[in-house]
């Protein structure tokens, strides 16, 4: 019988997380100093209460009310000196958590409130990565961050962030998102954007099959040409399960065969009802099945997780192991938007190793 890893192993595990906003995963302490500081309201000044709030709130099955602590996050994050402190911090926590490569997700658009204007956010944004990269190469745990710019669905500066991406692509930026409510706000609105990225041979990683189906994951991955696919869980709607096994429609067979990346986030999936709990997620199928998972935690402080946890609900689940666990971590670096040799450095130096 192989051993049930305990949650202290699988910390000391190497990860890959390639869909975490940085607007997400804000500590709460650090909320509660800045609210204090600007005077925003909050709902508690209490740490942990704030924490559990989030929680709590985020855990409702539906992705609007999840959305809606974004409020308070978004609202300490509008100023030089906070995006500074907050992108040092997530690089911290991603340390602390065993994370050597991660990819953090925002909208510049949604911090520009106070005067910043976008190419002012990435920047401050990248001295705090920056510096908490230092940090940790001084420490003797060095990961990689880069950065993911995001356009909001319900907005319409989808070709303004395009073009930022573009231009700090050299700097610290790897890709394009959109991002915000699918229904009613299909990728195709920002086909300009796409068609630009592609001209200009830049990464896109589309939120798609998470709050809208089949639909949705269709439009990413052909008008839009999506390299991954944020959540993508509902590409299980086009599968077919009977006793003789299961039967790929022409759009998940398109997406397996593809090797198209799923940026699967288990705990905020449930939170928002893509799926029913843990362990009936569809990520056990789809591992079987052979779609490329990864693994991934969306919204830290939203769904009160971490890698070490995502990994640890899925092998209490479904039984992996730390080979598995090290499948998927490949996975996930082989799906990075950083360049071949140095994913294939840290396959073969850092995360093979690393699972042995």
């Amino acid at each position: 019988m192989t051993a049930v890893l305990t949650f202290d192993e699988i910390r000391a595990l190497p990860k890959v997380v390639l869909h975490d906003h940085l607007d997400g995963g804000l500590r709460p302490a650090t909320i509660i100093d800045i609210a204090t500081e600007i005077g925003h309201p909050l709902p508690t000044a209490d740490p942990v209460a704030l924490g559990e709030w989030f929680r709590d709130n985020a855990t409702s099955g539906s992705l609007v009310r999840y959305l809606e602590g974004f409020e308070h996050t978004i609202a300490v994050m509008q100023t030089p000196d906070h995006l500074r402190r907050i992108a040092r911090e997530a690089v911290e926590d991603l340390v602390d958590d065993g994370v050597v490569y991660a990819e953090l997700r925002y909208a510049p658009e949604l911090f520009v409130q106070q005067g910043m204007t976008m190419d002012e956010v990435v920047g401050a944004v990248q001295e705090g990565l920056d510096a908490g990269v230092a940090d940790a190469a001084a420490a003797g745990r060095p990961i990689v961050v880069r950065q993911l710019l995001t356009a909001m669905r319900q907005a319409a500066r989808g070709i303004e962030v395009a073009r930022l991406a573009v231009a700090w692509r050299d700097r610290g930026v790897a890709g394009f998102d959109i991002a915000g409510p699918e229904d009613g706000f299909p990728p195709t609105r920002f086909l300009d954007a796409f068609e630009y990225l592609a001209q200009e041979n830049m990464r896109i990683s589309i939120h798609a099959g998470e709050a809208f189906g089949l639909p949705s994951i269709w439009e990413a991955v052909h008008p839009c040409g999506a390299d991954r696919l944020g959540h993508g869980v509902r590409i299980i709607e086009d599968v077919s399960f009977s006793d003789d096994g299961a039967a790929l429609g022409t759009l998940a067979a398109y997406v397996r065969d593809r090797r198209i990346p799923l940026e699967i986030c288990p705990t905020s999936n449930v939170q928002t009802g893509a799926a029913a709990s843990i362990a009936e997620h569809p990520f056990g199928r789809l591992a079987e099945l052979g779609f490329r998972v990864t693994i991934n935690t969306d919204n830290r402080l939203m769904s009160a997780t971490s890698m070490t946890q995502e990994m640890a609900l899925l092998v209490e689940a479904f039984g992996y192991t730390r080979a598995d666990l090290a499948k998927f971590t490949v996975n996930a670096m082989k799906s990075a938007f950083l360049p071949f040799d140095e994913r294939i450095t840290l396959i073969d130096d850092v995360i093979k190793p690393g699972y042995r």
